[in-house]
């Protein structure tokens, strides 16, 4: 009994080798992590002053910063008992700067929708991966809060210094049919406004999806001009929120959309996840237009030609819907696409410069019955024999209107 009871001794060459192969992929992976960062920099550095790859570049930078990501988290998954404290020191490191870089490099591509002027902030940009390659992590972080700063600054620069034309004429009378540009008058100041009106009586108006079906990754996406002229349309403008390609954050679902939508085939897309979906959404049907606060309140009925969710509700029933909220995406100036109604004309647009909750004060003035924000930043495209705005990146939806 007493040799059941003795505790056993550590057998340490049993444990010398698994503990060492543990260091040795460990150390493999910062080495791994410095060669990737130091060719992503070259790659960066290489077209600094080819101001028509930057955006290009950038976008295969972010995808193989996503890739270190995984590759990463593969190392953190390691016997946290064998780690060698200074390579998990270095790995923590490593993640806090690639989330800064992340962000940072996603705040630049959405900055680059709006100016083309961003040389000075890609070598920036250069300079903190070279940094990274050189573990020197602190200083990549110093150089990074200084880009979003300088980012942030622009941003204020651009919609400061952001003018109306002025050929375009006042009005916030919405016209009947047909595209329009208009400056609007409202409580939080005026606003220029690009917007397509469609009687339903004469006006058909469906979504359209690049997908057949549901896709978790790699997803179709198409240029809203396409959208138009493959259903024949006159108008058109870009559909829901998604995740972007570009972004190194939608790695592994990129180009997705998670909201509800169905397309004019009678699809419904992301049904099982919606089920208690509190976002609001827009349904069109043969001569009616239909929001509700939340796509949960919605069917999978199959007879309108469209239904599309999104947020926020701007504007329900006349009355103000949304006013503002702790997001700074949507509390920066920018252009936001929007669709809406006043009785049974439907109105599809974008209005400039403007926050979201501002985008609602222009739908009050407008005199909309319901608006509902749609996407927007480097997304916003809206098509009226041709582009008045954009074109925007591809999207995986969108909403068209066909003469019926």
């Amino acid at each position: 009994m007493s040799g059941l009871l003795r505790k056993s001794r550590p057998r340490w060459d049993r444990h010398v080798w698994v503990i060492g192969g543990l260091l040795i992929i460990l150390g493999s992976g910062a080495y791994f992590f410095q060669d990737k960062v130091a060719r992503l920099t070259a790659a960066l550095t290489s077209t600094a002053g080819e101001k028509d790859k930057n955006v290009e570049e950038l976008q295969k930078i972010g995808a193989e910063l996503a890739q270190l990501r995984g590759e990463y988290e593969n190392l953190k998954n390691t016997d946290q008992n064998k780690r060698n404290k200074q390579l998990e020191t270095d790995i923590k490191a490593i993640e806090s700067a690639y989330d800064k870089a992340v962000a940072t490099y996603e705040d630049l591509l959405d900055l680059k929708s709006k100016t083309a002027k961003t040389g000075e902030l890609d070598k920036l940009f250069s300079l903190s991966l070279k940094q990274l390659a050189d573990r020197n992590y602190a200083s990549a972080s110093a150089s990074l809060a200084s880009l979003a700063s300088q980012i942030s600054a622009e941003e204020t620069k651009l919609a400061t210094t952001f003018s109306i034309p002025a050929n375009v004429v006042q009005s916030n009378t919405v016209p009947g049919a047909g595209y329009s540009r208009q400056k609007v008058n409202t409580d939080a100041g005026e606003f220029m406004v690009s917007l397509i009106a469609g009687d339903l009586g004469s006006t058909r108006v469906l979504v359209d999806t690049a997908s057949d079906s549901d896709c978790i990754n790699n997803c179709p996406v198409l240029s809203l001009a396409t959208y138009v002229s493959r259903n024949g349309g006159f108008g058109g403008v870009n559909g829901s929120y998604f995740c972007p390609a570009s972004y190194p954050s939608c790695a592994g679902k990129t180009n997705t959309f998670d909201l509800l939508a169905m397309n004019h085939k009678k699809t419904y897309f992301n049904s099982g996840n919606n089920v208690y979906s509190s976002n609001p959404a827009v349904i069109f049907g043969d001569g009616y237009i239909r929001f509700v606060g939340a796509a949960s309140s919605w069917g999978r009925d199959t007879s309108p030609t469209g239904v599309l969710s999104n947020y926020p509700l701007l504007v329900s029933g006349g009355n103000v819907a949304f006013g503002g909220d702790d997001d700074p995406k949507k509390g920066s100036k920018g252009s936001r696409s929007f669709v809406g109604n006043r009785g049974n004309t439907v109105y599809i647009g974008v209005v400039h410069n403007a926050t979201v909750a501002e985008s609602t004060r222009v739908m009050k003035a407008l005199g909309m019955e319901n608006a509902l924000n749609l996407d927007n930043g480097g997304s916003t495209a809206l098509w009226s024999g041709g582009y008045k705005v954009g074109p925007g990146r591809d999207i995986p939806n969108a909403i068209v209107m066909v003469r019926k």
